[in-house]
């Protein structure tokens, strides 16, 4: 499937807080970007721009779905999920007094989505099978490393052609952030997805990105075609490595 996300000088924010300026990215068919980037600098805005949460206030925010262009900044939340766009939002937001099952459920409204609820099923069990193993357990009784691992499977549940992912690693442990990003990289590797990951850790997003961008105060501060140069820049050198630019 020929998919592209373009965003051109997108300017965002809530009221007279302006959290995106100017912001410029892309992604195509099958590639796993990051988007990298400490707290507050925007991430969650622009994801929440792209699905329509948060409207710009100018720039283009447009979705490419074999040939054919959808203006994102003019639809709702359900209209851009319709087109095939999941998110998985920080924080997981779950239904903590519903079982896996229930949550996952959730995540299958969509009508192509309706349509494969086994083939989907059958998918998250395999990639998480503590989820198979638990699908009857409430949501809020799991670890937060289980709850991420919900969190992902029900945006799988919606047969994403585009996923976006905000901060995975938040809150949970170094062990648990490593399996969590290795589980993002091998849906990767099985299915194809495409994939915008929000992410502040540096180390781990890079293992398993294509390419990245840096926000730094609601602006891209760099444009990385590939995980070396990403290494290589002296923003990253003085913000992720430790070293001196």
């Amino acid at each position: 499937m020929a998919l592209s996300l373009a965003i051109e000088g997108l300017d965002a924010g809530y009221g007279a807080v302006k959290a995106l300026r100017g912001v410029t990215l892309h992604v195509e068919a099958g590639e796993t970007v990051a988007l990298l980037g400490t707290n507050g600098n925007g991430k969650s805005t622009l994801m929440k721009c792209i699905m329509g949460l948060v409207r710009p206030d100018s720039g283009r925010l447009a979705l490419s779905i074999d040939g054919v262009t959808h203006d994102l900044a003019r639809l709702s939340p359900e209209a851009i999920v319709d087109l095939g766009v999941a998110l998985v939002p920080e924080g997981r937001r779950l239904f903590p007094k519903l079982t896996v099952t229930e949550n996952l459920m959730l995540g299958a409204f969509r009508k192509m989505a309706r349509s494969a609820i086994q083939q989907n099923l059958a998918l998250v069990f395999d990639t998480f099978p503590v989820l198979k193993e638990r699908r009857d357990q409430l949501a809020g009784t799991m670890s937060g490393g289980q709850q991420q691992m919900l969190a992902i499977a029900r945006a799988l549940m919606s047969s994403p052609r585009l996923l976006l992912i905000d901060e995975p690693s938040v809150g949970l442990s170094p062990l648990l952030v490593s399996q969590t990003i290795a589980k993002i990289g091998e849906l990767k590797q099985r299915v194809g997805l495409t994939v915008l990951m929000a992410e502040q850790n540096f180390n781990q997003a890079i293992r398993i990105a294509d390419r990245g961008y840096i926000i730094v105060h609601g602006e891209i501060a760099v444009a990385a075609q590939s995980v070396d140069e990403l290494k290589a820049n002296d923003i990253v050198k003085r913000l992720y490595l430790g070293g001196v630019a």
